[in-house]
C-alpha cells in the first residue's frame, strides 16, 4: 500500500487501518507492507497512479484531479463552489455521484475503486498579501492540480495558474518563486508551506476527494473473501480518515497561527466576488457534463 504523505497523516492512518483489518482476518496468509510517502524514495506524487496501475503497488490514493486528463468526467468535481458543506459533498461522493465517477475511472484505468478519502475544502495561501476578494489574486502565480478546470478557475479569478506536481510546487514555494498555492490547511502544514507563506484565506473554493484505488489485475485475482474484507476495511477506514481530517484542520490552524501567519476567515471573504468571476465556467458545466451528471452533484 502506498501514498504520498508522512505516516502521521489521516491518509496513512487510513491505509494502516485497512492493512490491520486484513491481517487480523487472514493472519499469516496475507502480508501487508507500506510505503507511506513515495516522495521519500524520489518519486513524484503523481507517480502513485502508474505504480498501482502497473501492480508495483497494490493499493494507493490520489486526488481525483490528477486523473482528469484521462477521465474528463472527473472535471465535474473540480468545479468551484460545487458544494457548500462537508455533509453535501460526502453524501454525493458516497452515493450516486461517487459510483458514477468510479465507473468512469474504471472504464479508462486498470483500477478498482473501493472508496474515497476526503481531501476536503481547499484554501489559498500566498507570500504577497491577504486575499479577501477575487481581485486580490490578480497577477499571482499559483500552483493548481493537473486539471484544466482548476486552471481555468484561477484564470477567471485573475491569477496565473500553473499546473504542476506537488514535488515541483514544494520546491518553488521553498525557493520563493511561487506566489501562492491552494490546499486544505492540513496539507499546507504537512508539506511545510506555512513556513514560507504568511497569508492564508479560507475560500473553500474546491472540494476534492481522493479515490482509493487497487491494481485491478491483482484485486480481481484475489479470493472473493479477501475482496470482501478489503471492501469492508476501506469503508471503515474512510469513516476514520474523515474524523481525523476534522481534527487535522483544527491542529493545522493552530500551527499556522503559531508560525506567525495570518488567516482570513470565511466570514471575511467576499464570496460573491469569487462566484461572479468563475460564473462563465459554471455556466458551461451543464453543456460539458450534462444535466444528469450535474444533478448527481446536487446541481440543477
Amino acid at each position: 500500500m502506498g501514498g504520498y504523505g508522512p505516516a502521521t497523516t489521516g491518509f496513512s492512518k487510513g491505509l494502516k487501518q485497512i492493512g490491520d483489518r486484513v491481517e487480523a482476518e487472514f493472519g499469516s496468509d496475507v502480508k501487508v507492507r507500506y510505503v507511506y510517502n513515495i516522495m521519500d524514495l524520489g518519486y513524484k506524487a503523481e507517480d502513485i497512479l502508474w505504480l498501482v496501475e502497473s501492480g508495483v503497488l497494490s493499493v494507493g490514493y490520489q486526488s481525483s484531479s490528477y486523473l482528469t486528463d484521462r477521465v474528463p468526467e472527473l472535471g465535474l468535481v473540480d468545479l468551484p463552489f460545487l458544494f457548500a458543506r462537508n455533509e453535501d459533498a460526502r453524501g454525493a461522493i458516497d452515493g450516486a455521484l461517487g459510483a458514477w465517477l468510479a465507473r468512469k475511472i474504471e472504464a479508462e484505468c486498470d483500477y478498482r475503486i473501493l472508496g474515497w478519502f476526503e481531501n476536503g475544502f481547499r484554501q489559498i495561501s500566498n507570500r504577497l498579501r491577504p486575499v479577501r476578494t477575487a481581485a486580490d489574486l490578480s497577477g499571482m502565480s499559483i500552483r493548481v492540480l493537473p486539471s484544466d478546470v482548476q486552471k481555468r478557475t484561477f484564470e477567471l479569478l485573475g491569477a496565473n495558474p500553473m499546473r504542476m506536481d506537488l514535488t515541483e510546487a514544494i520546491a518553488m514555494v521553498t525557493a520563493g518563486t511561487l506566489d501562492a498555492q491552494e490546499n486544505p490547511l492540513a496539507n499546507t502544514v504537512t508539506y511545510g508551506v506555512h513556513k514560507f507563506h504568511r497569508f492564508h484565506s479560507i475560500t473553500n473554493h474546491f472540494y476534492i476527494s481522493r479515490p482509493i484505488f487497487f491494481s485491478r489485475r491483482q484485486f480481481d485475482a484475489w479470493p472473493r473473501r479477501l475482496q470482501q474484507v478489503m471492501r469492508e476495511a476501506v469503508r471503515d477506514a474512510v469513516a476514520t480518515q474523515r474524523k481525523v481530517a476534522e481534527q487535522e484542520d483544527a491542529q493545522s490552524r493552530n500551527a499556522i497561527l503559531a508560525a506567525g501567519c495570518e488567516i482570513v476567515e470565511a466570514a471575511q471573504i467576499d464570496h460573491a466576488s469569487f462566484v461572479k468571476a468563475v460564473q462563465p465556467l459554471l455556466d458551461e458545466a451543464v453543456k460539458t457534463y450534462g444535466r444528469a451528471a450535474m444533478r448527481l452533484a446536487g446541481q440543477g
